[in-house]
């Protein structure tokens, strides 16, 4: 399946043969599962900046806030070379129109979280990669993790909800927005955003609400800020519930006193960590379906993503 949701991944969980013993890390998950809904821009920043493959092992060392990329038996300091491609490539990849970014845990060049900086001999769980680091500060925005974290549900949910979202975002962008069509794609969002952060649902809801005070422009770029700032934050089981129970107040005029208690059962259920946020989803998206509920159909919430990545089927 091509997709045009495009998302950069380090080269060597692709398969590719690019590691510094001349190896790959492919990653099943992200080429048979995720493969059928994007489409892969790879990138190893070892080999872009001109390394040979193989190639002696390398590390960080020194202060954690600026380290310096090292070859570990030669101690020759590697840091302009990868710094200078990583100025370039950011560049090139800002054309690319990434909806995403995933990285190889660990590494000196792509790890993103806890890659170990040596100093004195002594590691410290505590730098980023020197490209990763670069991407970070050039695309603030883009949703990004690393492969070996995807194996957390919560995180691998949350992340792919984000590169779904974004690319919703950039639809809206390029088809021509207003302020009109803001406040509609503002409206469909407004369960998915509750379920994230209530609190920037309210601040995202005040911005809209004061739309005609503000440049589009300077309002597209507020909205797009805060939009991803709160879907960054995780969906909990309790904010899932309050958004469950919201949505199950459209029903109550309709719904017998028994079919009440069966929905309102299940919630629980959910809350309770017995089934997946699945099971009252299913039975709500019944009603709605029952009872032509027009404004609970327009809601990203029901179907953030594609059913069949299974994202939320975890307890």
């Amino acid at each position: 399946m091509t997709s045009s949701i495009k998302i950069g991944v380090s080269a060597c969980l692709l398969g590719e043969h690019v590691r510094y013993d001349g190896g790959h890390k492919h990653d099943r998950y992200i080429t048979d599962t995720l493969g059928r809904y994007f489409s892969f821009v790879p990138v190893c920043p070892e080999v872009g900046c001109g390394l040979t493959t193989p190639r002696e092992a390398m590390r960080l060392e020194g202060d954690p806030s600026a380290p310096r990329l090292m070859t570990r038996q030669t101690h020759v300091d590697k840091s302009e070379q990868m710094l200078a491609f990583s100025a370039q490539k950011v560049k090139e990849l800002a054309h690319e129109d990434l909806c995403g970014f995933i990285f190889k845990k660990d590494s000196p060049s792509s790890g993103l979280f806890r890659v170990k900086v040596y100093n004195n001999g002594q590691a410290q769980k505590v730098g980023s990669g020197l490209f990763a680091a670069a991407m970070v500060r050039h695309f603030p925005l883009l949703p990004m993790e690393e492969e070996g974290r995807l194996n957390d549900p919560d995180i691998r949910e949350n992340f792919i909800e984000r590169i779904f979202s974004y690319r919703r975002w950039k639809n809206f962008l390029a088809a021509a927005p207003t302020t009109g069509r803001l406040i509609e794609f503002h409206t469909a969002q407004k369960l998915l955003m509750m379920a994230h952060s209530p609190q920037i649902y309210r601040e995202l809801g005040t911005l809209v609400a004061h739309c005609s005070e503000l440049k589009l422009a300077d309002l597209l770029q507020r909205y797009e800020e805060l939009f991803l700032k709160g879907l960054a934050l995780h969906a909990t089981v309790k904010k899932n519930t309050n958004v469950l129970q919201h949505i199950m107040g459209y029903f109550k005029r309709h719904l017998s006193h028994d079919e009440k208690a069966e929905l309102l059962e299940v919630i629980t259920q959910y809350h309770d960590h017995l089934v997946p946020l699945i099971v009252p989803m299913t039975l709500l998206r019944h009603y709605i379906g029952k009872y032509d509920q027009q404004y609970l159909k327009g809601q990203v919430y029901l179907a953030p993503h594609p059913a069949q990545l299974m994202l939320r089927n975890h307890v």
